[in-house]
């Protein structure tokens, strides 16, 4: 795996341990990426994974190969039975030992070297959670029905925790520890969702960020269909019903950044 990187970075800290494998022997930062039936793009994805980072790929019961091409590409796979999206994050995130995880889709539809200046705010201390807010390159990169559902929980978020997002995509990174302190218990569509309102609850301070969202590889196993949409959607309906935790349902704070206009 290489280094690919198109986001922001400074040229004059060549020995950012976050970009040189050389800066320690200790994987900075791990990569969660839930991986169904995705051999068509996985060399694309784990091509794009920075240097010095790992990537853990959770096979979650993929019959096409997809655990033996990640394994042949360098990473580290970790096998989750239990079907579900949030199964395989929380697999992924319990198997991590860097200090700082993240999340990516493995289907080729996000660029996980966009994650570095994620990483960075995180390290630096200025969010503990941030977010890629899905900007569509491409045709049918994001389909309507897909759209209409996440502007709908975008709206049922602002009302839960007040936090004014745009998008729940699965771009993100924050620190372990504290993202097991949260106690994530959704192992279906809801799991995204459950940690940006546990994070609000908590009082975390969360980040939003353009980044390019192209066509996937395949067909999506959430948001292909008008149904899997809405199960989607009902999934993390009931996450949105729980109680407010620690009694501050609006504590969480956002910071946001779209090309570099604040909305």
């Amino acid at each position: 795996m290489k280094a690919v990187t198109t986001s922001p970075s400074d040229p004059s800290d060549p020995l950012d341990p976050l970009l040189d494998p050389l800066a320690s022997t200790k994987p900075e930062v791990d990569v969660v990426l839930p991986c169904l039936d995705e051999a068509g793009a996985l060399p694309w994805v784990l091509d794009r994974i920075p240097s010095g980072w790992r990537a853990l790929v959770v096979d979650n019961g993929s019959t096409d190969g997809s655990a033996e091409i990640a394994r042949g590409l360098g990473a580290t796979v970790v096998p989750e039975a239990r079907r579900g999206f949030g199964a395989a994050c929380h697999a992924g995130l319990t198997a991590a030992t860097a200090d700082i995880v993240c999340f990516c889709d493995c289907d080729g539809s996000l660029d996980p070297s966009l994650l570095v200046p994620f990483v960075r705010e995180v390290r630096d201390g200025a969010a503990d959670l941030v977010l890629g807010r899905r900007r569509p390159h491409g045709r049918g990169a994001w389909p309507a029905h897909a759209r209409a559902g996440n502007l709908a929980l975008a709206r049922m978020l602002r009302r839960r925790t007040g936090l004014r997002l745009h998008d729940l995509g699965p771009l993100r990174a924050a620190r372990r520890e504290p993202l097991l302190a949260l106690g994530l218990t959704d192992r279906r569509s809801g799991y995204p969702l459950q940690m940006v309102v546990r994070a609000a609850d908590a009082g975390w301070r969360i980040a939003e960020h353009d980044v390019p969202y192209l066509p996937r590889t395949g067909v999506s196993k959430v948001t292909g269909t008008w149904r899997g949409t809405w199960q989607a959607v009902r999934d993390m309906s009931r996450v949105l019903a729980e109680p407010a935790r620690d009694g501050h349902p609006e504590s969480g704070s956002l910071s946001s950044s779209q090309g570099g206009n604040s909305q």
